[in-house]
């Protein structure tokens, strides 16, 4: 055996009180000032921000592709450095849920015409099922009912295509 020292640093913020550690006060301070700046630069400070909406019934919203156009404020949240502004989850759902139902045949190209290819609306089904999976308790409850909603409507139009398909 080897003697080594081995020293152990806790890097948490808080501690197991819920209170904010001593080396991390001056985040605290930092947080009190920047409502004060944001109102001087005139975006509006967190306080003001409206809680996200409720997912609306089944009954009251549009087709596959015609999601509530107006979904209220999502959480508050920075996007990353280089991503376009205003893309959230709900537009990666609505881009997989697009494809998927233009290849179930449901929407028409820009020429016009309609496709089906079941296999490859198969493939997009799977893909927004493990987009569910690996996301699961991470998502605003809007968010994971729009993808299970999503994922419910091209399932069931699927189904259906398929078994015009065998018949």
């Amino acid at each position: 055996m080897t003697d080594f020292d081995l020293k152990i640093n806790d890097k948490r913020m808080f501690t197991p009180e819920g209170e904010l550690r001593e080396e991390f006060k001056h985040l605290e301070n930092e947080a009190s000032a920047a409502p004060d700046d944001a109102q001087q630069v005139g975006a509006e400070p967190v306080a003001e921000l409206h809680a996200p909406t409720a997912v609306e019934p089944e009954e009251r919203r549009g087709p596959i592709l015609d999601p509530d156009p107006d979904p209220g404020p999502g959480p508050v949240s920075s996007p990353p450095s280089g991503a376009p502004s205003g893309v959230g989850f709900q537009d990666l759902v609505g881009l997989l849920a697009e494809h998927t139902a233009l290849y179930l045949g449901e929407g028409a190209l820009p020429d016009g015409k309609t496709i089906q290819d079941l296999r490859a609306a198969q493939l997009h089904i799977d893909l927004l099922d493990v987009l569910r999976r690996k996301t699961a308790g991470n998502l605003a409850a809007e968010e994971a009912a729009l993808l299970e909603d999503v994922l419910y409507r091209l399932r069931l139009v699927y189904v259906e295509k398929k078994r015009q398909e065998q018949s």
